[in-house]
């Protein structure tokens, strides 16, 4: 791989007829990087995704991925990665194993059953290896799809939404992998909607309607938004979100299990809605360090308006 980042590209715009889904995006990944895609759906995450990895063409920018062109060398940054799609995409009427193994032929690796034993070891799918894929849980199906991703050793996973649908253990027992592949030098960039795993990234860039609002390291991005928060718990959450809802003075209000979480940038607006139920029974309302959920609530809740007007939402 030539020098710089794992990717590095500038400018990436792409069009589908009058509509620019994805809008002069920027993105640089370093390697070993685990990189978090964040933003609601139709913002351009997925397409942003397919350009990275040369399946389409951007209209406009240009860059490096893996060291490679992306407007000229998109055959050999698809040769190198791997990209593992919202929906399962292999072979439902093939076992495990046959999925594999076919995988490592259209790739061209030698030592096939060596690299499928490998692979099926490291994904703990040796038992179930000939097990037929259509009949595997989402769980199951998403540990293949990621054994058919890496097992001819890409240097860069591009995961979209890879976890959607799938029970927590089986979330976490992903992320593990994720993990340590990151630990081998391997640059990860996925999209998601979750915030458990959103923590767990390294960076997030943040997407609304093909722009790019926020790009930061994972831990510092509530407070380059300058969001403040306060926890709300009192007898009746219902009578309490009401009364909040009538005061304003917030940007974000969110229950949180038995709580309400309420936050805000001006730190006034916010005290003033927090008074506004101090008459309620059982109330207990204390601040709190606004955390990434609150924030990508707070980008999402301005994101359509932005985008509606055509200004750019600009954050920190």
């Amino acid at each position: 791989m030539k020098n710089g980042g794992v990717i590095d590209v500038k400018g990436l715009t792409k069009r589908f007829g009058a509509k620019t889904v994805v809008d002069h995006f920027d993105l640089a990944v370093p390697r070993g990087a685990i990189y978090g895609f964040l933003g609601p759906n139709g913002s351009g995450k997925t397409t942003t995704i397919r350009m990275v990895c040369g399946l389409l063409k951007p209209d406009e920018g240009a860059g490096q991925v893996l060291g490679f062109d992306v407007l000229k060398e998109s055959a050999s940054i698809k040769e190198r990665v791997g990209y593992m799609t919202q929906r399962f995409s292999l072979y439902e009427d093939l076992s495990i194993r046959e999925n594999l193994e076919f995988i490592a032929r259209l790739y061209s690796l030698d030592h096939v059953r060596d690299r499928v034993d490998a692979s099926l070891k490291s994904l703990g799918l040796a038992d179930r290896a000939w097990q037929l894929a259509g009949t595997l849980s989402g769980g199951w199906k998403q540990r293949l799809a990621l054994a058919a991703c890496m097992i001819h050793g890409p240097e860069l996973l591009l995961l979209d939404e890879p976890t959607a649908g799938v029970d927590p253990k089986a979330r976490r027992d992903f992320w593990d992998a994720i993990r340590d592949y990151a630990a081998e030098g391997v640059t990860t960039l996925v999209s998601t909607h979750y915030m458990d795993e959103a923590v767990q990234c390294d960076r997030i860039a943040f997407i609304a309607f093909g722009k790019k609002l926020i790009d930061s390291k994972t831990a510092d991005i509530p407070g380059a938004i300058g969001l403040s928060a306060w926890r709300i718990e009192a007898d009746d959450l219902d009578q309490a979100t009401k009364i909040l809802k009538a005061a304003g003075g917030y940007d974000v209000l969110a229950r949180f299990g038995a709580a309400i979480h309420l936050a805000g940038r001006d730190d006034n607006a916010l005290a003033g809605a927090v008074r506004s139920i101090g008459g309620l029974a059982g109330l207990e309302a204390e601040p709190i360090e606004a955390g990434l959920e609150e924030a990508f609530i707070y980008l999402m809740a301005g994101a359509a308006d932005n985008y509606a007007n055509g200004i750019e939402r600009r954050v920190g």
